[in-house]
């Protein structure tokens, strides 16, 4: 009876836990294709470019066919290496604005400076920043901006499609963005009562008179994940947040491999939390716990059947049932995230393998903080200060 009794209060808090963590990520808010609004105020779009060979162009063409009737391009080329600035002049006409980058200050992060160097040049009553690897349909400023009015936002940002094509990121991606919808719920985010702020460098807009009220990118030129850095500023200082789901308008294709995949995300996480260590190491237990009851959900199911075949009778029946009910449940949330995200369905049954490697990321990235190492992205080292 003992292992029965053990048996369903796993069973109860298994059911609990996976409901909980599938439904943090209420994106209410939601950026559909519009009409053009009159007036249409000036958006400045900046793009800081460093070694984005592999994207500028999509990203930069996609711009350049956007329905909304004023807007500017400005794209930073930060010292890139590669054929960026090539292609760049390729792409030279019209509306875009090809600034070269500047040698990086003292006391600078590399993306911070690009855009503070974007927004100088800058004319717009909007400024509308874009990671050089998110490409928008051609009325996502128009939507966008319609949305931002009707929401009455200071800074709006949206969270972008994520393009997945390969096996790690269709395995290891899914579970990353549960993770921030924990993290960070959207709710929470657009409550102006609550302190809770975030928004994705991928696509922000934000007023330019809200922008130069709050001390622009230079007031937060040492942050590497400067987003939030910009967010908490925009909210703690009594303006209005919005963040909204935009996957119909923009899509993200963040990294094309493993190798990019760890080095992106151990990143992310690293220098996101590096001064939250009591959140950074709550997130290390819960990927190990994460871990330990993916590992554990197969072998549950087993054990109940080896009872079974030794005299267990109903009670043994009882707890197979419960094992394989919450696997069931499991696997149907997760079939349910990867369909939402374009993903075949049957990556639902790799998630042993993405908590395993996600948890790797978190335990990586923990280490690197207690230990005081610094992480190296785009060629350029960053130790936050202590």
């Amino acid at each position: 009876m003992s292992y029965l009794i053990f048996s369903t209060l796993l069973f109860i808090i298994g059911l609990f836990i996976i409901y909980w963590l599938h439904n943090q990520y209420h994106l209410d808010i939601i950026v559909e294709p519009a009409n053009p609004l009159s007036p249409s105020p000036l958006i400045s779009v900046c793009v800081p470019a460093r070694n984005e060979e592999r994207n500028i162009q999509a990203c930069v063409e996609a711009l350049l066919a956007q329905t909304y009737p004023n807007f500017e391009i400005i794209v930073v080329d930060d010292r890139s290496t590669d054929a960026t600035p090539d292609i760049l002049e390729n792409l030279r006409k019209g509306r875009l604005k090809i600034i070269g980058g500047s040698d990086l200050p003292s006391g600078w992060a590399g993306k911070p400076h690009a855009l503070y160097q974007a927004a100088k040049a800058a004319h717009g009553g909007w400024l509308c920043f874009i990671d050089a690897d998110t490409f928008l349909a051609p009325e996502a400023l128009t939507s966008c901006y319609a949305k931002a009015i009707e929401t009455n936002a200071d800074l709006f940002t949206i969270m972008t499609f994520q393009v997945t094509e390969t096996f790690w990121e269709r395995v290891v991606l899914p579970l990353v963005m549960t993770a921030l919808s924990v993290g960070f719920s959207p709710r929470k985010v657009n409550d102006p009562k609550r302190k809770d702020a975030i928004a994705n460098g991928q696509f922000i807009m934000i007023k330019r008179s809200v922008y130069d009220a709050i001390g622009g990118h230079e007031r937060v030129k040492d942050q590497i994940v400067e987003d939030k850095a910009i967010s908490e500023l925009v909210k703690w200082n009594s303006y209005r947040l919005i963040v909204a789901d935009g996957r119909q308008v923009a899509r993200t294709r963040m990294y094309t491999s493993f190798a990019t995949l760890w080095e992106g995300w151990t990143k992310n996480i690293y220098l996101g939390l590096h001064d939250q260590r009591g959140l950074l190491l709550l997130g290390a237990f819960g990927a190990l716990v994460s871990v330990i009851a993916a590992l554990f959900m197969p072998v549950w199911p087993l054990l109940g059947l080896f009872w079974y075949f030794h005299n267990g009778g109903w009670m043994a029946t009882a707890i197979i049932a419960e094992a394989l009910i919450v696997w069931a449940v499991l696997v149907f949330m997760r079939a349910m995230v990867a369909y939402k995200m374009n993903i075949p369905r049957w990556y639902a049954l790799t998630t042993p393998i993405g908590a395993a490697v996600f948890a790797a990321m978190m335990f990586t990235s923990t280490w690197k903080v207690l230990s005081g190492q610094g992480v190296t992205w785009r060629g350029r080292k960053y130790k936050p200060a202590k």
